[in-house]
């Protein structure tokens, strides 16, 4: 095993590939053959899972004439990887899963079913169906599934497709550990999935899909969509690259626990962007929501493939990092971010050459502990990462923005036991490439206390009151501070009187 880079061996390491030193097949700046892959829990879904999670797409779904897929996955199973990712919308993906699962009778009712084999290993599936039924013209419901599918078809197209026909059977025993809503962008999409959860109508028009994901989850049927009272999935999880405000709101609104785990993306060139690792991710964290990072190398976009999705298999990078930006420190970024549980990375191809093997690599570099990198060895790689394409690689990522002031602030004065409260109220604010630290508050222009920031994990307000001396009715500013000492402030508030 492995150990973290410190910083002098980060410098030196880096510095040697700068100068061209080293050959390529060295690229992953640390020894392969990995015996015993590191695990993580992944928050409180409970699952231990390897800290490298083998993604579904690269040559999975974009699969290259000269590459098999199902020998990519058996690799790493062979190797001892038990996170593994796929979709319903990545086209081939979960039949070439499939595929391996039944090479290595991991799949229930067929001769030789190995059960416990299968409950070492965390199956994950994503839709991009946002509605359980019904539909609404501001909300994309996408699979590679037929029209009009919805997100209990699209449960049963991946149980089909990893462990039945491939046709809509599936056996008795088939189950999925992770089901996820994928790729979550507009706050339409959130209301979208809520819709019915607290109260699921049967004979509702619209329904969101967090309904019958938990009606698959607990083997009920509130929704009147699983009649069967199946129980195929074992946790709930949201997905997103674009826009943490969309993540946090879905995090925050769920005040029953449905979701219990996050994807999203994570890597050295978030903090040109609005940074996950400073918003979306700390609300994940203090809720023990399991998370998943992904897009450690921007889907190619560090190295050869120009910045937009994958599309064929001429986009699939096939290589082991480059000279200019080795693959281990991305790997060890996205991992040491606190939170982060495993890291799916897409195959391009494996190798029988474990130093050019994509695979070995990435499990080699990804065996490091939680948080072991310091903050001088994260801006270090960050400065290497400004490489690729001067930094600009996450196009799926909303665009930075400058520190946020906080949001929904409100004051009011109301009389309590014969005294003069005042109460103030806001929503969290955004941070921008630093952790917020606290909030300042004041009064007529001048800071009176300030209060520390935490992650919001429901859609409760932060609350400041004080008792005022005097009847005058004063001005209030809410402040937002964050590390590197930069201030945002709401407008004057005025602060109604109650009753």
């Amino acid at each position: 095993m492995t150990t973290p880079l410190s910083r002098r061996d980060f410098l030196a390491r880096s510095t040697t590939f700068t100068a061209g030193a080293l050959a390529a097949p060295s690229l992953c700046l640390g020894d392969v053959g990995v015996t015993r892959p590191m695990k993580r829990v992944l928050g409180r879904t409970g699952f231990e899972v390897t800290t490298l999670g083998l993604g579904g797409q690269a040559s999975i779904q974009w699969t290259p004439a000269d590459v098999d897929p199902t020998a990519l996955i058996l690799k790493a199973l062979e190797r001892g990887v038990n996170y593994f990712d796929t979709s319903n919308a990545y086209g081939p993906s979960q039949m070439n899963f499939g595929k391996a699962l039944r090479a290595r009778h991991l799949v229930p009712d067929r001769p030789g079913y190995d059960e416990r084999g299968r409950r070492s290993l965390i199956l994950a599936s994503k839709t991009m169906v946002r509605h359980a039924r019904g539909s609404h013209p501001e909300v994309h419901d996408r699979t590679d599934g037929p029209p009009g599918s919805r997100a209990a078809d699209d449960i049963k197209r991946s149980l089909s497709q990893l462990f039945g026909d491939g046709r809509g059977g599936y056996p008795d025993d088939a189950y999925l550990d992770l089901f996820f809503i994928h790729n979550l962008n507009t706050l339409a999409e959130v209301e979208a999935i809520f819709e019915g959860l607290d109260r699921p109508d049967p004979k509702a028009d619209r329904l969101g899909a967090l309904a019958v994901l938990r009606d698959y989850r607990d083997g009920s049927n509130l929704t009147g969509l699983n009649p069967r009272e199946e129980k195929r999935i074992r946790r709930i999880g949201i997905s997103g690259h674009f826009s943490s405000p969309v993540m946090m709101e879905c995090l925050q609104r769920d005040h029953s626990d449905v979701i219990d785990a996050m994807l999203i993306a994570i890597n050295a060139n978030d903090r040109r962007y609005q940074s996950h690792q400073f918003n979306a991710i700390p609300v994940a964290a203090a809720k023990n929501v399991g998370i998943v990072a992904m897009k450690t190398f921007a889907d190619g976009a560090m190295y050869t493939k120009e910045p937009r999705w994958s599309q064929t298999p001429a986009d699939v990078v096939r290589t082991v990092g480059d000279t200019r930006l080795p693959s281990r420190p991305l790997i060890e970024y996205s991992l040491a971010t606190p939170g982060i549980g495993t890291l799916i990375i897409g195959i391009g191809e494996v190798a029988a050459d474990a130093r050019r093997c994509q695979l070995e690599q990435n499990l080699s570099a990804a065996q490091i502990r939680a948080q072991g990198l310091g903050e001088a060895d994260r801006q270090e790689i960050e400065s290497l990462a400004d490489a690729a394409g001067k930094g600009r690689v996450n196009w799926f990522q909303v665009a930075q923005a400058a520190l946020g002031a906080p949001r929904e602030a409100a004051a009011r004065i109301e009389l309590r036991d014969g005294r003069r409260t005042a109460q103030l109220t806001w929503q969290t604010a955004y941070a921008a490439d630093q952790p917020i630290r606290h909030y300042e508050l004041q009064r007529d222009g001048k800071a009176i206390a300030t209060v520390e920031h935490r992650p919001q994990t429901t859609k409760a307000p932060f609350v400041f009151e004080e008792t005022l001396q005097s009847e005058n009715r004063p001005s209030y500013r809410v402040v937002t501070v964050d590390a590197a000492g930069r201030t945002a402030a709401t407008d004057p508030l005025a602060p109604a009187l109650a009753g």
